[in-house]
């Protein structure tokens, strides 16, 4: 049988005039391929610079406020606090006040004198694209600084002297925490843990409640003496085993089959981690809400996901971020626990240096879930 354009032209004109009538789903497609660009636009920058640093000066000399200057004006580094030794400095980055820290012995000046200076370079290794760039930077100011300094001694000495029997004044030694071999491993591990709980909490919730509505056995349900509260709680605990138990194999698997080390409290992981559960789940909850359909619901996700990817810190750095981009991020509950799992996962630390993020996650978690259950309950009614 042939094609008969007439009918055929009805048809287009069918699904036309009922994509044009889907204006949620018509303008989520239209807006991905934008939302995309601008993002991987200003949000996608592997090259770090300004990274925050920590200085512990214990020399207070001509050369080591040199050496301090010098790595401020490469724009690589910002020297955000000043301390008094090297334990302080590691103690800012395992708290994420820092990404790097400089340790300047005593006497940095006599030691350059005699052409045996040392400084210690310290790197957050649970970010690979600061011990990418923040490694090469360092090394790079301080061998220029070296170079200079040899310059200056060989113009005092004479322009005959042989420039080979000179050793670089200052040396670098650089000692990247938590991960010193540089294992992506152990960066991708703990957020993809992280990631997958979101997205299962999200995902799950959302067609959950949406695939009840569309199938019309939601108003079924209402008619019984079942409350909407009630409904909803019964919509989450089964979403909350199938996400505890996805995440706990992922993280087992990073820990035995990978190598990537657990340094902390697993309990501790445990407990703030079902506290982030909350926060999936009100979120699946509110796509729910604003979602007719499991496409709708399935596209929002996806654009949900996307912004999870590129704005929360799970790959790229959020420091080389605009500020408004961050802002969007802000609003993702996966910014903050990305921090908190790393730091158990990876540094080892305990409640006292994660508090802030677990902070605005309890916040951010009664806020989510007392709009989401309001707004459910208002469109069921």
């Amino acid at each position: 049988m042939g094609i008969r354009l007439k009918r055929l032209a009805a048809l287009i004109r069918k699904e036309m005039v009922q994509l044009v009538r889907d204006r949620t789903t018509l303008g989520i497609m239209l807006a991905i391929p934008f939302i995309e660009l601008f993002l991987f636009a200003y949000a996608v920058d592997m090259t770090v610079d300004h990274i925050p640093t920590a200085v512990a000066d214990l020399s207070q000399d001509v050369r080591s406020r040199q050496l301090i200057k010098a790595l401020e004006l490469s724009g690589y580094f910002d020297v955000e606090l000043i301390l008094e030794n090297e334990a302080q400095v590691i103690d800012a980055i395992d708290r994420g006040r820092v990404r790097a820290g400089l340790v300047i012995p005593p006497g940095l000046a006599a030691e350059v004198e005699r052409g045996r200076g040392q400084v210690l370079i310290l790197l957050d290794g649970s970010d690979s694209f600061t011990v990418q760039s923040g490694y090469s930077a360092a090394v790079a100011v301080v061998q220029d600084q070296a170079l200079q300094l040899m310059a200056e001694k060989v113009g005092r000495l004479g322009s005959q002297v042989d420039t080979a029997l000179f050793r670089l004044p200052i040396q670098t030694s650089t000692h990247i925490l938590f991960n010193p071999v540089m294992d992506d491993l152990v960066f991708i591990v703990p957020a993809m843990a992280a990631m997958l709980l979101q997205l299962m909490t999200v995902n799950l919730t959302a067609m959950a409640v949406v695939r009840e509505r569309e199938l019309g056995t939601l108003e079924q349900l209402l008619v019984t003496p079942i409350r909407p509260m009630e409904l909803m709680i019964a919509k989450m605990v089964p979403n909350v085993l199938l996400a505890a138990f996805g995440m706990s194999g992922v993280t087992l698997a990073g820990v035995f089959w990978f190598g990537v080390p657990f340094r902390g409290d697993p309990w501790l992981f445990a407990g703030l981690s079902v506290l982030f559960l909350v926060c999936g789940l009100g979120l699946g909850l509110l796509v729910s809400t604003v979602t007719r359909t499991q496409k709708e619901a399935q596209q929002v996700s996806v654009l949900l996901m996307l912004f999870s990817l590129l704005l929360t810190g799970f790959i790229y750095p959020r420091e080389t971020m605009p500020m408004a981009v961050r802002v969007v991020g802000d609003l993702i509950p996966l910014t903050y626990f990305i921090r908190i799992v790393r730091g158990i996962f990876t540094k080892g630390v305990g409640l006292s240096f994660v508090q802030n993020d677990v902070v605005v996650l309890a916040i951010y978690a009664a806020v989510v879930m007392t709009v989401a259950a309001g707004t459910f309950q208002k469109r069921l009614d």
